[in-house]
């Protein structure tokens, strides 16, 4: 499990989110059973990545 810290705006959908994990992170963003969290700057609303392949 991955938090990113900060505020992410989510209104990217999930090829812009894949692409903060990629070269923000420098992690692959299609890793079996991994998740990513991310927070946008409402600290009530969460976003995450989870692949399941």
């Amino acid at each position: 499990m991955y938090i990113a810290t900060g505020f992410t705006d989510l209104r990217r959908g999930i090829d812009g989110l894949a692409r903060i994990i990629r070269f923000q992170f420098h992690l692959n963003p299609y890793d079996k059973n991994t998740l990513f969290l991310f927070c946008g700057r409402r600290t009530d609303r969460i976003k995450r990545s989870l692949e399941r392949r």
